[in-house]
């Protein structure tokens, strides 16, 4: 091999991967607009002498328009589409079903779900289509995101290593195989590997990454919510408690078959115990501000809102069945779904001088009246430090009137758009979910899965197939989608693009190559597989995978075929490695969960560099074990 030499270009290069990953530990300016930084001095130092090569300004910016950007784009589009059906809300429900409230549950089966899904599909996809189903676990267990989203995303990159379709090297390596056949005698050739000819390491892999999170998840994963998440802030007892004095929570119970209070009305029970029932259940269906007029059929169940010491009394005296937990009403009650917010009577409208039951206001709102603040009393069925229990649904309404209700953030929507009402709360989900268009979301998910596993269009036209399909058929609308998208991400992402192209272009990367195999020159052949799989990982830091895969796998059999190795083992070792992307938030599953979560670079550093060391050990030890 033709020995390189270090240029003046070269060095350059080198001291903007340094002043990169300087910005990204340091995080003086947000990861995002360092990126930009980095690509826009990229594009000017090009401008000097000498330094003509870095970068093509007439193309600086067609990172924005990569297969790999606009696929991010198009998933996401996607996932935002099933998520506005509900159908992701379900699948959190399943989770949980399952995998309860605790993290030690959750985390493996949420990881390793993902990660047999990112065997078949591109990694950043099964991330960010299970990205608004973490988000509802976190809510709902209470368990922060930052515990959840690194697991995931982690699994999402491992299960790459699961098939020869689960990652972009892998799917490159055939054809590099068959190319350095052309320069092998005969007796040297190397077979193509099979579809599933890597499971077994993919397999060791995922379950490395899942034992590593359960056993050392509590000391390496941040603890901590994003400002301004969604899922932060206070809960729903607690905003009760602390605004309008009203010490209660939900619970759920049972009314078994035969009780003495079938026949009675809601009305009747929440008279006698001054509790609010808020969702019934019966015979597998479900209503989340039921009529308090209906009568009680049993068997069913009810959700109920009031002090701990009356719903305990009511259960015993009536017979009832105390859950402990919610189970069925689970979802309905989720932050994610519905919670308390206030409205106000404005002068002119025509509620003023009727109560709740006159206008039916469950059926008609779909939302349960919990207090009335009329200046400075709270008037509720729950007594409260100054008043006493009061018939709120008997009380007429005037202006100036704040109604606190509970209610679905699909039906607060809706009385956004209601003249009687001003909607005072503002920071809630305002879209309505479309279960109706679950056909059309499945069907255009399915197309894109199709044309992706099945056909050799490029990955970003599949892909966008399905955001465009799914545009087009109203389950979302053309807003709902650029909403959807983490633009942070895209111009992450499509900013570092150009500086893996000058690493490569200027020869930057085959020096850096050249220099670890003058280091690695006269080791045993296990330490040369290992320097290969080291070099794999660092090269994959600070450009595509694809591009490193690229470079080191003619440069690793070459070393093999000089040691007396395996060739073909060798090129799989790169393959592999170029999955182990960890350390830094430079690979798209990174980026991707950065945001959500609030991580910053140094818990990339802290939890990815004992996973790469994990993944080095594991694969090396499983690639020798099987090969």
């Amino acid at each position: 091999m033709d020995t390189i030499s270090l240029t003046f270009e070269m060095s350059v290069v080198l001291g903007l991967l340094l002043f990169t990953v300087v910005l990204f530990v340091s995080e003086v300016v947000r990861i995002d607009f360092a990126a930009i930084l980095v690509m826009v001095l990229l594009g000017l130092l090009s401008q000097f002498p000498g330094l003509g090569s870095l970068a093509d300004v007439s193309q600086l910016f067609d990172g924005l328009a990569s297969n790999a950007v606009v696929s991010i784009i198009a998933v996401m589009i996607i996932g935002a589409g099933l998520d506005n059906t509900g159908l992701m809300s379900k699948v959190a429900a399943l989770i949980m079903k399952y995998g309860g409230n605790t993290e030690a549950r959750v985390v493996p089966i949420i990881s390793g779900t993902v990660g047999v899904i990112s065997s078949f599909m591109q990694n950043i996809g099964a991330a960010a289509l299970f990205l608004p189903v973490v988000s509802r676990i976190s809510v709902r267990t209470e368990l922060p995101l930052s515990r959840l989203l690194m697991p995931m995303g982690f699994c999402a990159i491992l299960g790459g290593t699961m098939t020869m379709v689960g990652s972009s090297p892998l799917i490159l390596l055939n054809d590099l195989i068959l190319t350095a056949n052309q320069s092998l005698p005969a007796s040297q050739q190397m077979e193509a590997f099979g579809l599933f000819s890597v499971t077994p390491i993919g397999i060791a892999l995922i379950a490395s990454g899942i034992l590593y999170f359960m056993i050392l998840g509590r000391w390496v994963l941040p603890d901590r919510q994003k400002d301004g998440d969604a899922t932060s802030g206070r809960s729903m007892k607690e905003y009760l408690k602390e605004i309008y004095g009203l010490k209660t929570d939900i619970f759920e119970i049972s009314i078994p078959e035969g009780n003495t209070v079938a026949g009675q009305t809601f009305d009747d029970v929440i008279q006698q115990y001054h509790i609010y029932i808020i969702g019934s259940a019966y015979q597998g269906k479900t209503w989340f501000a039921p009529v308090i007029q209906t009568e009680i059929t049993a068997p069913c169940r009810l959700a109920v809102l009031g002090r701990e010491k009356e719903v305990r009394h009511m259960v015993a005296d009536a017979g009832f069945i105390l859950h402990e937990k919610l189970d069925v009403f689970a979802e309905d009650y989720a932050p994610t779904r519905s919670g308390v917010a206030e409205v106000v009577i404005p002068p002119g409208s025509s509620l003023i001088g009727k109560c709740a039951h006159d206008v039916v206001f469950r059926k008609t709102y779909g939302a349960s009246m919990l207090a009335i603040h009329r200046g400075e009393q709270t008037l509720s069925l729950v007594a409260t430090e100054d008043h006493e229990p009061t018939q709120i649904g008997e009380v007429p309404f005037r202006a100036g009137d704040t109604l606190v209700i509970l209610s679905t953030w699909e039906a607060l929507t809706r009385l956004t758009r209601d003249r009687d009402f001003v909607v005072v709360t503002t920071d809630f989900p305002q879209e309505e979910l479309r279960p109706k268009k679950v056909g059309w979301a499945l069907l255009f998910f399915a197309i894109s899965l199709f044309l992706v596993l099945f056909t050799d269009l490029r990955l970003s036209l599949c892909l966008l197939t399905g955001a465009v399909g799914m545009i087009l058929t109203g389950v979302l609308d053309i807003d709902d989608a650029y909403e959807a998208v983490s633009w942070s991400t895209v111009f992450l992402l499509a900013s570092l693009i150009p500086l893996g192209q000058a690493v490569q272009t200027s020869g930057t990367a085959a020096w850096i190559a050249q220099q670890v195999l003058v280091l690695l020159d006269g080791w045993p052949l296990w330490s040369l597989q290992a320097g290969i799989a080291i070099m794999a990982t660092i090269f994959t830091l600070i450009m595509s995978n694809v591009g490193a895969t690229v470079l080191l796998v003619p440069l690793a059999v070459s070393i093999a075929v000089a040691a007396g190795g395996n060739p073909a083992v060798f090129a799989l070792t790169v393959a592999i490695s170029t999955s182990n992307s960890f350390l830094i938030p430079t690979h798209q599953v990174n980026a991707l969960i950065m945001g959500p979560a609030g991580y910053k670079v140094t818990d990339f550093i802290k939890s990815g560099g004992i996973m790469t060391v994990i993944f080095l050990v594991v694969s090396l030890v499983v690639l020798n074990a099987i090969f």
